[in-house]
């Protein structure tokens, strides 16, 4: 049975309306109609079967049994992607993969050599667009949960505002510390940060601030990762070692 994610008073009422962009989803793309059930969620644990029971213009009628919650599918490791802005729609890739990776959150913010900056004007349109490719990407993996999705404006706030009991640095300047080795000798942490650059990666004062940040410099190997590539790599490895992968 497919599961939705709806807002949270809507699983506490018996009857409701369902319209927009969900609509369009269980009627014409899944062809449900009167009489076949979904799941609708709130993506704080708790779910509930409803039965549509009528579809009209513009809207679908469903009865809601009484909701109920459902344990938590993500693992116990708290991960935070901290995305240097990278150019084009390569963002809405690092979103999407890494919601199915099973993410907590992703946070872009501006690098020096980010080549597409954001700024206040244009943030809260880009947000919107962010919401809903974690949103249809959780659907889409099953996910329980939601990513939050957050936004710096630069590497200083960044520094300042993010905290993980483990701080990694994804940085091609490295050449000692390798993730591996890190992870051999490091107990499981509550919770992880990672830091990728945008194209051309950090400069070396970006690397040099991040580590006086507490943030521990590591390297994936010889190898150069694309931007979009490196961030899930070191998300898909913390999973498989310490999370729920595999």
């Amino acid at each position: 049975m497919r599961r939705f994610f709806v807002e949270a008073e809507f699983l506490r009422q018996s009857t409701g309306k369902i319209s927009g962009e969900l609509l369009r989803h269980i009627t014409t793309v899944l062809r449900l109609k009167a009489g076949d059930s979904l799941r609708l969620a709130d993506a704080c644990g708790h779910e509930a079967i409803a039965w549509i029971t009528a579809v009209g213009k513009g809207e679908a009628s469903v009865k809601l049994e009484p909701f109920y919650s459902v344990a938590g599918d993500e693992g116990t490791l708290a991960i935070t992607l901290c995305q240097g802005l990278p150019k084009g729609e390569k963002m809405d890739l690092i979103l999407q993969k890494s919601t199915e990776l099973g993410i907590n959150r992703v946070v872009p913010f501006n690098a020096e050599r980010s080549v597409a900056r954001l700024d206040s004007d244009r943030l809260g349109k880009r947000l919107l667009r962010w919401e809903k490719i974690v949103l249809e990407s959780a659907r889409q993996s099953g996910r329980s949960s939601i990513p939050t999705i957050g936004f710096h404006e630069n590497l200083r706030e960044l520094l300042k505002r993010e905290a993980g009991s483990l701080k990694l640095l994804l940085w091609e300047g490295e050449t000692e510390q390798g993730l591996r080795e890190l992870i051999n000798k490091t107990a499981k942490p509550e919770s992880v940060s990672i830091i990728i650059g945008p194209e051309g990666g950090l400069t070396s004062a970006e690397a040099k601030n991040a580590a006086a940040a507490g943030f521990t410099p590591v390297t994936l190997g010889k190898r150069i990762l694309r931007t979009e590539t490196a961030g899930l790599a070191v998300v898909a490895i913390l999973q498989y070692t310490w999370g729920d992968l595999g």
